[in-house]
């Protein structure tokens, strides 16, 4: 009897019979493709989906004020507090990264975690003289503009649902002066510069005119009332 040329192979009882087609992964013959990412197909069910109509995310200062400029003094316990609300954020920043910005060009990080904190954090505290204390780059008396963005960084472009950069509090900080006592030769200025008027002699001429003008007329005012 002949063989079949197909790769067909015969059997005792005459009958041909064809060999299995072989497939890549042994299952059956059914073939299953690698996800383009590399990853199953359903983790893309848990990405997050924002539509392109959300408005950016933003953030609303509420401490402090910003009706008026706030004056920070730079001195032992005095703890600035910087406090805020979201609005709009559909993702989740990781981390927030606060800087104080000062108007002579220098950038100082806020808090005590060198100005990264939680992505969820809604406040900060700093200790101005602590960072003062501690730091070769000191804090300058000046005004301050604070800025606030997520991981994406500064200036990052303006996406739906993501946190937009805020840079909307301005601040000033100062240094007081320090005590000096009298005896280690503290003087009042505006009073050396009262007794400085006083002691000149157009001052005194002065003086001495009204007086005599005042002398005479007391003694008019009498003697008219004598007379009646």
């Amino acid at each position: 009897m002949s063989q079949q040329g197909q790769g067909g192979q015969q059997n005792p009882n005459g009958n041909s019979q064809n060999a299995a087609p072989s497939n890549s992964n042994g299952n059956n013959g059914n073939s299953q493709s690698a996800s383009p990412t590399g990853s199953p197909a359903s983790s893309s069910s848990s990405a997050l989906l924002i539509p392109q109509t959300a408005p950016a995310g933003g953030l609303t200062i509420t401490q402090p004020q910003q009706t008026v400029t706030s004056f920070y003094k730079i001195a032992p316990s005095q703890l600035i507090t910087f406090g805020w609300n979201f609005t709009y954020v559909l993702a989740t920043p990781t981390h927030l990264t606060v800087s104080a910005v000062c108007d002579n060009g220098n950038t100082y990080p806020v808090g005590p975690t060198d100005g990264v904190i939680d992505g969820t954090a809604t406040q900060v505290v700093w200790d101005v003289y602590s960072y003062q204390q501690n730091n070769p780059t000191p804090l300058a008396q000046a005004s301050y503009t604070l800025h606030i963005w997520d991981d994406r960084g500064p200036g990052a472009t303006r996406r739906p649902g993501f946190l937009e950069q805020n840079s909307a509090l301005h601040f000033a900080l100062y240094t007081p002066a320090s005590y000096t006592a009298i005896a280690s030769g503290w003087s009042c200025s505006a009073c050396s510069s009262a007794s400085s008027i006083v002691s000149q002699p157009a001052f005194i001429s002065l003086f001495i005119s009204l007086l005599v003008i005042f002398l005479s007329g007391f003694h008019l005012f009498r003697h008219a009332e004598h007379t009646r």
